[in-house]
């Protein structure tokens, strides 16, 4: 791996190998060597959780926060990623499924993160037509 440098702001955490770091001021962390690590902005909590894809990333991301105790987890990501192949049909949506596995498989789950936010605006766009279509909403025209 090469050097990795990360800039923090005051107060900020990053989450390393599993420990929690909160920084006091504005600091500059560089890794020398392989490490895991997830920054406080892209953590999302159980609150944020309201749809399957970001359901997935909390599962995964409890495998970079806790590793030491990430067995559940792993389970439940594949029984989650189950679940999704079954009953996804948007074709980005499923593209990055298949990546996500991989990179979950290879023990790349920042990577996985990273995909899996890039699909949170299909995700929503898809949810939000959803809601327009349902009976009662704008999308009736009655016929005459």
């Amino acid at each position: 791996m090469k050097k990795l440098q990360i800039s923090l702001k005051p107060g900020e955490r990053i989450y390393v190998n599993g420990a929690v770091l909160k920084v006091d001021r504005k600091v500059s962390i560089e890794f020398l060597n392989d490490v895991t690590f997830l920054l406080e902005h892209h953590v999302i909590h159980p609150d944020d959780t309201k749809t399957p894809l970001r359901q997935l990333y909390f599962i995964i991301q409890t495998v970079l926060i806790d590793p030491a105790n990430s067995g559940d987890a792993h389970a439940m990501f594949y029984q989650s990623l189950a679940s999704l192949d079954a009953s996804v049909d948007n074709a980005t949506i499923r593209e990055g499924l298949t990546d996500v596995r991989d990179f979950f498989d290879r023990g790349r789950p920042f990577d996985a993160l990273k995909v899996l936010r890039s699909l949170f605006p299909v995700e929503e766009s898809i949810l939000s037509q959803s809601k327009r279509k349902e009976p009662g909403t704008l999308d009736q025209h009655p016929t005459h």
